[in-house]
């Protein structure tokens, strides 16, 4: 994609320096072209990641900024003797990706200017690397905890080469780093961690909800060498990275610092974990010398609109995964104080501000239990919390949908126990997933993983706002699992037909479990749909019944229950599409078909879902996946 934007940075004065890593003492000159060249590194990374706040696409500044003095301290080690480096900066944050993209255009693999489409749709910039779609990108990252593992393995065929890994103290919570580290240490890897321990994390500082956990001893006892340094300090950093490098065997440099250390008004914050705003990221580079007409291009960037207007839903949006926590509210609210520490605990993966539960820890603090990245362990505690209470007792746990495919295991463990949580996965299906591919929630289902036999699990999915506070006041103690689900950009209130204001879901409503819920009805054929793409399958529904398609609309707020009088109604008609934003392979209709054979009905069948990986930008995900508007109406005319 052609840039019309002017980088600011000129990336040419970058000096490609050779550092032996043998030599543990920088001379003056050499400390002060490597000192020249960080700072070069963090203005591109600030005038860069600047540009997803500009455009609202989100980004990450905090980590790829700390990281500059280690990565160009690395970048000087693998220019003076490749031979002894696999060639990459491997990163078990892939958040931190811009690192990634300004490596490639120093390669010369990207165009400076293109650096800032940052995140934007179809830019192939998206928010974490993605092997095989950006010039330059020599792995794919961004699950927390997943990339020492397979580092490993690239030492174990490199046996002869230090193996780089970027780190962080959010990613080293996650339990697959332990494994790792076991696995380094008992092979004897030549495994290189450069670790930020910055002390910052999206919902909070690990220092204070993870007390009694320290990153250094913790790889110790797991038998990797470590160096701690000050990662602010050269003098200090610096002969550290040698010593760890000059190790024979598995060994990190922990770098101390704050993050963002000298961006006046992040410096310190979890704010800084996420995209600087503009006019932060303008006041520093003009104390660097910058002109406010190189900077004149943050004003040409704006926020990106779905501009299509939705028949049969309000304007007026609301944001399911920040109404989940209202609703939870509004249970706890009927409780007295000391019920409700008895009977409920709500559980963080560091995602509160993202999945609702900020709300809950805000209003009831005796029940929420902040905690790190830390999944498998944060689910089974929920999991306990309600062993056996048949639910009397409640563990609320939380985080991204695409992470339910870490708890697959515990979710078993935890029905065998017959425990009873109420998990909330926000962040489904793609849209407005500037996060992209490795990010999508896609695969639902993979929590009703029990026998025929097996304790009840249920899968609930809103249709809005309306429908998540009636479906999390129903079943909010019932026992068992139940997984609700929410995507991360707010969506409309559906409306009763015929009304231009009158709330599908509002006064009178009453969730019933298992139903199925005919939102039009038609003779020609249904459409099935849930979530977010209620709203979008009504669009469609609405058009084709003004040109004389007279299409049905089918809800299905529970997933994996079929609801036997509803099935008749469009299994008996001539068609039924399947309209989803999850992943059309494992998704809802993968297996509707089958249901629809086993009580003898045959209408013509298509299911549409997520079958690419992603695009970058938000709304645009959607049109990417062909689940606009005009893609589910051209799947329904395929088939009417």
């Amino acid at each position: 994609m052609p840039s019309e934007l002017k980088f600011p940075v000129d990336l040419t004065q970058f000096k490609k320096l050779k550092l032996d890593h043998k030599n543990p003492r920088l001379s003056d000159q050499q400390k002060r072209d490597l000192q020249h060249n960080i700072d070069i590194f963090r203005d591109a990374i600030i005038a860069f990641t600047a540009t997803g706040a500009a455009r609202g696409v989100a980004g990450h500044t905090g980590g790829p900024y700390d990281t500059a003095p280690e990565v160009c301290i690395l970048l000087g080690f693998i220019n003076n003797a490749p031979e002894s480096f696999v060639d990459s900066l491997f990163d078990e944050a892939g958040h931190r990706v811009a690192t990634q993209y300004l490596l490639a255009a120093l390669d010369g693999k990207i165009e400076p200017d293109h650096l800032l489409q940052y995140r934007a749709a179809d830019s192939k910039l998206p928010g974490h690397p993605e092997l095989g779609l950006t010039p330059g990108i020599k792995f794919s990252s961004g699950r927390l905890g997943h990339m020492w593992g397979m580092v490993n393995g690239i030492a174990m065929a490199n046996k002869n080469k230090n193996v780089i890994l970027l780190g962080s103290d959010g990613s080293q919570q996650e339990g697959n780093d332990a494994e790792a580290a076991r696995i380094a240490a008992a092979n004897h890897l030549r495994v290189k961690l450069f670790i930020d321990n910055n002390d910052v994390t999206i919902a909070g500082h690990p220092s204070e909800y993870l007390k009694g956990f320290e990153m250094a001893r913790t790889l110790e006892g797991h038998g990797i060498k470590v160096v701690s340094a000050q990662g602010e300090d050269l003098d200090s950093l610096y002969p550290a990275i040698c010593e760890v490098i000059n190790y024979d065997g598995p060994a990190a440099v922990v770098s101390n610092r704050k993050m963002a250390a000298g961006i006046e008004g992040i410096e310190g914050q979890t704010s800084a974990h996420d995209v600087i705003k503009v006019d932060v990221a303008r006041k520093y580079l003009t104390k660097r010398g910058y002109k406010p007409e190189q900077l004149a291009f943050y004003a040409q960037i704006k926020p990106g609109r779905d501009p299509h207007q939705y028949l049969g839903s309000t304007k007026d949006e609301g944001a399911n995964r920040v109404i989940f926590g209202e609703a939870v509210n509004s249970v706890l609210d009927t409780l007295s104080k000391d019920e409700t520490i008895r009977r409920v605990m709500v559980i963080d993966s560091d995602l509160e501000g993202s999945t609702g539960l900020k709300s809950i820890h805000t209003k009831h603090p005796e029940v929420f239990v902040p905690s790190g990245v830390m999944e498998r362990g944060n689910f089974s505690a929920a999991a306990g919390f309600g062993f056996r209470s048949n639910g009397e007792r409640q563990g609320v746990f939380s985080t991204f949908s695409a992470f339910l495919e870490m708890i697959i295991s515990e979710i078993t463990m935890a029905r065998l126990n017959q425990c009873s949580v109420l998990s909330h996965f926000s962040h489904s299906g793609i849209s407005g997933m500037a996060d992209n591919t490795c990010h999508f929630g896609l695969n639902h289902f993979f929590a009703d993983n029990g026998l025929m036999d097996a304790e009840t699990t249920t899968l609930y999915f809103p249709a809005d706002g309306e429908q998540m506070k009636a479906v999390v006041k129903k079943i909010f103690f019932d026992p068992g699992l139940r997984f609700i689900f929410s995507i991360r950009s707010p969506v409309p209130y559906i409306l009763k037909e015929g009304s231009a204001d009158q709330l599908l879901y509002g006064e009178g409503y009453e969730f019933v479990p298992g139903k199925e819920e005919v939102i039009r009805r038609g003779s020609a054929g249904y459409v099935v749909s849930y979530g977010d793409m209620v709203f979008r399958s009504l669009d469609a529904v609405e058009r084709l019944r003004k040109e004389g398609l007279d299409v049905g609309l089918i809800n299905k707020p529970t997933l994996n229950i079929v609801d036997e009088e509803t099935i008749k109604l469009y299994g008996s008609s001539p068609f039924v599409v399947v309209v989803e934003s999850i992943a059309q392979k494992t998704g809802l209709g993968s297996r509707l078909g089958s249901q629809l054979l086993e009580r003898n009905f045959t209408p013509k069948y298509k299911s549409i879902g997520a079958i690419r990986e992603g695009g970058g930008g938000l709304y645009e995900q959607i049109n990417t996946q062909g689940l606009s508007v005009d893609g589910i109406i051209a799947a329904i005319k395929s088939v009417a």
